[in-house]
């Protein structure tokens, strides 16, 4: 049995751990949540979820994070304030957002253990699975602890999206600066979230395997590395099975999540995108949408688009 097969029946039997099974009410998307694990094996870590599994007591007051007061307003006048996919900044106390929160803690544990591994690049095996999303409320997670500097990168050349999340309209982005030779910091958005800096795609590109396989591309990231000692560089990429592009950044990045769309592609899709990451680490995966059993402490709706 591989090892994604073995963290995904974990993952089911932990879900299917009492017979009752709560129904969204008509027209609702069915509860769902983010839920993030690591391969078995990974820090003792058995690939159930992030902490424990969906619905583990860590609210948005636990200690060792920053705390959130209940009656906390939300500044609209932030990119992406008002849009509900990004729960991190405009519903920061809600069940969601609190799983993305679980989902950061992982992450900055796991490459805080053998030096800093801060180029991180999210994929999926297919298109529509929600990795734009979790890139993206990812970021916002890390940029509004004091600890981070975050650099967000929409590598999705094909099909951007990060920039309608946030509402942004960029002028240029990664692909003028590929095409063009300019300097990457010409198209950086310093969005007010934390110290949450944004590269947008730029013009949308049929077929850019070739930049993302260039010496340019590789020394972006490199620069994009070094530049801070302190800095998360997320990369969201294009699904893996469709397209090359993916497969020659990770080469260049320190590791991968894997976003996985419950119920949407079959385990040998995801057994194939894993394989066609084999040379580098994978940090782990993400369940989304994933369905809460009647136990589950946190019941709300969520649906990706």
């Amino acid at each position: 049995m591989s090892r994604i097969e073995e963290a995904l029946e974990r993952a089911a039997r932990m879900q299917k751990n009492t017979e009752t099974r709560e129904t969204a009410p008509a027209g609702q998307a069915p509860l769902s949540a983010p839920a993030a694990f690591p391969p078995p094996g990974m820090d003792g870590m058995d690939g159930a979820g992030v902490g424990d599994r969906i619905g583990t007591d860590y609210g948005p007051m636990s200690k060792g994070r920053k705390s959130y007061p209940r009656n906390m307003p939300v500044d609209t006048t932030l990119p992406g304030a008002a849009n509900p996919m990004l729960a991190t900044l405009s519903d920061p106390l809600s069940p969601v957002a609190e799983e993305y929160r679980k989902l950061k803690e992982s992450l900055v544990k796991r490459t805080k253990k053998n030096g800093f591994r801060n180029t991180i690049m999210v994929t999926s095996a297919t298109m529509g699975e929600g990795k734009s999303v979790t890139s993206a409320n990812l970021a916002i997670s890390l940029a509004q602890e004091f600890d981070h500097t975050v650099l967000l990168i929409d590598a999705d050349l094909r099909r951007p999206s990060l920039h309608r999340l946030f509402g942004l309209n960029p002028e240029i982005g990664l692909s003028d600066c590929l095409v063009e030779g300019r300097d990457v910091s010409e198209a950086f958005i310093r969005t007010g979230i934390g110290r949450l800096v944004f590269l947008p795609a730029g013009k949308p590109m049929p077929n850019p395997g070739e930049l993302f396989s260039s010496t340019m591309m590789r020394n972006i990231i490199l620069e994009m590395k070094h530049r801070y000692s302190d800095r998360y560089v997320i990369i969201d990429t294009p699904p893996v099975l469709p397209f090359a592009e993916t497969r020659s950044l990770s080469h260049s990045v320190d590791g991968a999540i894997v976003v996985v769309k419950e119920g949407q592609v079959p385990l040998r899709s995801v057994e194939e995108t894993v394989h066609a990451l084999r040379e580098t680490e994978l940090l782990g995966y993400v369940f989304n949408q994933a369905t809460a059993t009647a136990d589950t402490k946190y019941h709300y709706y969520y649906n990706y688009q």
